[in-house]
């Protein structure tokens, strides 16, 4: 009885499993990029642009540059260059967690803190 219920519980095991997230991150390293939040009910836009060292930011009429370290093909580490506070100064990791044709969701949390958020940023032009 044992002998046939472990080939059987394997083959289901590799069925439930599934395949791992599609993550295509080299798609995504560079380009302009979309991201929706909700802040206090209301749903806000940052429009960013990105290249392999630098990501400008635009929200509410505020422009912000950060500089961009990738750790490997789908993390990095943003640091602001021109904080206006100690909290701006405090880099924050990034790590895709998957990918589509035109967006990628990602969880990113301050370095040296344990919460974590996530988001999705859709691709707007290359």
């Amino acid at each position: 009885m044992i002998k046939r219920l472990f080939p059987t519980l394997s083959i289901f095991l590799m069925f439930a499993c599934g395949q791992p997230p599609k993550r295509n991150c080299e798609d995504f390293k560079t380009g302009s990029f979309s991201f929706k939040a909700t802040i206090n009910g209301e749903e806000k836009e940052t429009v960013f642009h990105r290249t392999l060292e630098m990501e400008i930011d635009e929200f509410e009429g505020k422009v912000d540059s950060s500089s961009v370290r990738w750790i490997n093909d789908c993390e990095y580490i943003l640091k602001n260059l021109n904080p206006k506070n100690k909290a701006e100064e405090r880099p924050i990791h990034i790590k895709i967690l998957t990918t589509s044709e035109s967006s990628y969701t990602f969880e990113y949390n301050i370095v040296g803190e344990n919460k974590k958020f996530k988001g999705t940023a859709e691709k707007i032009e290359d």
